[in-house]
């Protein structure tokens, strides 16, 4: 089987249907690694809104939100949130993908590809990821794309529900090279 082509772009108001899809049949396996949402989240309104809210704070130069496509079909979101610029240059990155794709290598290329854009387009110094602590899978996803951990948060963010401890990873744009 050959492996899936992936790719990130801009999210577009129009990914509302599809990506409204997606987390309606990921809720389950997406859960104990998110915030709680409200039922809105998981509809084509609620995904509407959210991808306006996002697409208001890219144009501000706060947000860059991408999509995750898969053979060019919608498989997941992909964040460069709280970016900073100035002294900082940094951004906290955040990522979900599809059920149907987890395991596959999926989120490991659009992590790659956002941090080409990242640390090239973007012209970022630092990239910031934090995991759950007991999230192997992402972990793996960061290490892969050279995160190195850099510490301990507890009570970093209300995920599940409840406060839980993260692991910080970063990345610099001088890691190495890209391509």
């Amino acid at each position: 089987m050959a492996a899936p082509h992936v790719e990130v772009r801009l999210v577009r108001p129009d990914d509302a249907p599809a990506l409204a899809s997606l987390v309606v049949r990921s809720r389950e396996a997406l859960a104990p690694w998110e915030p709680l949402h409200d039922a809105a989240y998981f509809t084509e309104a609620g995904q509407r809104s959210g991808i306006a809210t996002a697409l208001a704070r890219q144009v501000r130069g706060e947000q860059h939100p991408f999509l995750v496509l898969v053979d060019g079909v919608p498989a997941g979101r992909m964040n460069l949130n709280d970016v900073v610029r100035g002294a900082f240059q940094n951004a906290h990155l955040g990522y979900w993908v599809d059920v149907d794709h987890q395991g596959r290598g999926v989120a490991t290329a659009a992590v790659r590809a956002v941090l080409g854009l990242a640390f090239g387009e973007l012209g970022l110094h630092r990239v910031q990821a934090g995991t759950l602590v007991h999230n192997h899978a992402s972990r793996r996803v960061l290490a892969k794309n050279g995160f190195t951990e850099i510490g301990l948060a507890p009570g970093y963010l209300r995920i599940a529900g409840r406060w839980q401890d993260h692991v910080l990873h970063q990345r610099l744009a001088d890691d190495r090279p890209w391509g």
